[in-house]
C-alpha cells in the first residue's frame, strides 16, 4: 500500500513537502521486498515516501549551479598575494556506482589573480556539487574547475580525505 493523498503524480501528506511521485515510492517497496523485509509492518508503512524525500534532499545539486556562489566577488584586495584556503569541509555525497554514502572532508586552497570571494562560498560550491552521484575524483575536480572559471586564480588545488563510518 502507498500512501497518496493528492490529485497529481505526487504525495502531499504533509504541507510543504516535496511530492513523491508513486512510481519512486514504489520501487522503495519493491526494494524493501527484495530485501527479505515486508513494507507494510508498522516501522516500515512511511519509509517509501521517507527515502524518497530524503534522496530528493541527497541529489538536490542536479537542480543547482554552484557558480553562482562565486557570482559576488571583491577586486579591492590590497595588494593580497597570499594563499587562500578553507580546510576540513565537511560534506556527504553518494558513490554512483552502488550509491553508498561517501563522507569525508575537503580543503580548497587557491592564489588569488585580481579578485576573491567571501571563504563561505568555497564550501558552498563544494556541496553544490556533493549532492550529486558522484565518484570522489570528479567531485574535486569539478569544484576546482568551476573556481579556476570564475576566480581565474593563478592556482588552485582543492583535496579530498574520505572518512569511514
Amino acid at each position: 500500500m502507498l500512501y497518496h493523498d493528492a490529485e497529481d503524480d505526487g504525495d502531499l501528506t504533509e504541507k510543504g513537502k516535496i511530492p513523491v511521485p508513486q512510481d519512486v515510492q514504489q520501487a522503495i517497496v519493491t526494494l524493501l521486498r527484495w530485501t527479505g523485509d515486508d513494507p507494510e509492518r508498522e516501522g516500515l508503512r512511511d519509509t517509501p515516501l521517507r527515502v524518497a524525500r530524503a534522496w530528493k534532499e541527497y541529489c538536490s545539486g542536479y537542480g543547482d549551479d554552484p557558480s553562482v556562489h562565486l557570482s559576488r566577488t571583491f577586486e579591492e584586495v590590497g595588494g593580497y598575494d597570499e594563499l587562500v584556503l578553507l580546510k576540513d569541509i565537511p560534506f556527504q555525497s553518494h558513490c554512483e556506482h552502488h550509491m553508498a554514502p561517501i563522507i569525508g572532508k575537503a580543503s580548497i586552497a587557491y592564489m588569488p589573480r585580481d579578485r576573491v570571494v567571501g571563504i563561505s562560498k568555497l564550501a558552498r560550491v563544494l556541496h553544490g556539487y556533493a549532492r550529486r552521484l558522484q565518484v570522489q575524483e570528479r567531485l574535486t575536480a569539478e569544484v576546482a574547475a568551476c573556481i579556476w572559471e570564475h576566480l581565474q586564480p593563478h592556482g588552485i588545488a582543492v583535496q579530498h580525505a574520505r572518512q569511514l563510518g
